[in-house]
């Protein structure tokens, strides 16, 4: 049985997106550190927020929903662009998606 409070949901999003920066942190390297905070205080007010009105079914739910959206866009979008799902390679092409210039010093 799973402990009935907000701060298990917070806290099983904070490890779920910690795992994640780890293996996945390299496809937002560019990324402005205030807009990387914004997205995680985003998320953990959502998650709270959820678990307040919902319960935890809505949280798992909702990490569930955003699952299937990351393997969407890491195994059909970017390989549909020519860009590796996993590596973001070649970076010229993925840089060149998100909006970014490669510095090639």
């Amino acid at each position: 049985m799973l402990p009935n409070t907000i701060w298990f949901d917070v806290a099983l999003l904070l490890f779920v997106y910690g795992i994640c920066t780890i293996f996945f942190g390299h496809f937002e390297e560019r990324t402005p550190k205030i807009r990387r905070v914004i997205k995680i205080v985003f998320f953990t007010t959502l998650v709270a927020a959820l678990s307040a009105l919902f319960g935890h079914a809505a949280v798992f739910a909702f990490l569930g929903i955003m699952a299937v959206f990351v393997v969407i866009i890491h195994a059909w979008y970017l390989p549909k662009h020519g860009i590796n799902g996993l590596t973001g390679e070649p970076k010229e092409k993925y840089y060149a998606l998100r909006g970014w210039t490669l510095n090639v010093d």
